[in-house]
């Protein structure tokens, strides 16, 4: 557990990775395991899916378990309503989010003042489903709490409509500071990513990646997204994508990475997840030149026309 990684000199030393590491606080988790679980005021029981056992998560324990951890960004514990979920339901989960935040945010003051634990940043997430009431009302109680160094922006792609989330980022775009970096949680398809940077969205992460990975599918910047067990691959000698510098793309052609996955190796899910992870970083360091030099918005443009498919419509926001 992360007694055993802390042990170990944190995540850093554990993974033997000198850059920047964010954990999550376990909210997203409290959403999807329903039916094994029971939130009440002061956190969550829950029951492992593995043994059995029964386990307690509170703010605070949750503050400590990353500090413990030791990543450089760590979130506050929140309440994720699910899509769907009614006004009164959202605004109840809003008003537990707030307290539990500033259960955290207490907890996280005392371990700073202790010199075991590493220099780390407390993210708040924000709530409020698709309610854009509940949404200004929550972006603004946690500015009046605390200077934070950034926010994280949860509640969003539980099934909402895609209009829906782009209209939530539109509205929080001018709700929180410029100055702050905005993570938009569970989010990371290439398409989504470049419509959230787009509305002002700085960080992401995704299961995406690896999950179609494990699924034989990659991202291209020619074809979009591409499923490796169609017949049409099993003699095409060309790379995944002739723009990407990844190692699969620099090793491998499309036959040989068909016949992996067709037979179900492994090496597949690796080659594929090495790609797919490295399309999503290309993108975003893309992202980030042509923001730099006012570009951004023409080109995302075509990029996303290119990659959905001659004639696909792209937002009127990029």
């Amino acid at each position: 557990g992360h007694e055993l990684v802390g042990r170990l000199g944190g995540l850093h030393d554990f993974m033997r990775w000198d850059g920047p590491i964010l954990s999550d606080s376990g909210g997203y988790q409290v959403f999807s395991l329903t039916k094994i679980r029971d939130l009440h005021e002061d956190g969550v029981e829950f029951q492992s899916h593995i043994d059995g056992s029964k386990h307690a998560f509170t703010p605070e324990y949750i503050v400590d378990i990353q500090r413990t951890l030791g990543a450089d960004v760590i979130m506050a514990f929140d309440e994720c309503p699910p899509g769907g979920a009614d006004h009164s339901h959202v605004s109840a989960s809003n008003v537990r989010t707030m307290r539990w935040l500033e259960r955290c945010n207490l907890r996280f003051q005392e371990l700073e003042e202790r010199s075991e634990f590493p220099r780390q940043t407390l993210f708040p997430v924000l709530q409020g489903n698709i309610y854009d009431d509940l949404r200004r009302e929550h972006a603004r109680q946690f500015m009046e709490l605390e200077d934070w160094s950034g926010y994280g922006i949860g509640g969003l792609s539980v099934g909402e409509s895609k209009d829906d989330m782009w209209r939530v980022l539109e509205l929080l775009h001018d709700e929180l500071p410029m100055s702050r970096p905005r993570y938009l949680m569970g989010v990371g398809y290439p398409d989504d990513l470049l419509e959230a940077v787009a509305r002002g969205c700085d960080l992401f992460d995704c299961v995406a990646p690896t999950r179609n990975a494990r699924h034989g599918t990659a991202w291209t910047s020619q074809e979009g997204q591409v499923n490796l067990k169609m017949a049409r691959f099993r003699e095409d000698t060309r790379p995944l994508d002739t723009e990407c510098d990844c190692y699969t793309c620099s090793c491998y052609d499309r036959a040989y990475l068909r016949h992996l996955v067709v037979a179900s190796e492994w090496l597949a899910v690796r080659l594929l997840s090495i790609h797919n992870l490295r399309f999503l970083a290309a993108l975003s360091e893309e992202s980030r030149r042509r923001i730099s030099e006012g570009s951004f918005r023409s080109w995302s443009r075509e990029w996303l026309e290119r990659y959905r498919g001659s004639g696909a419509e792209s937002s009127d926001y990029v």
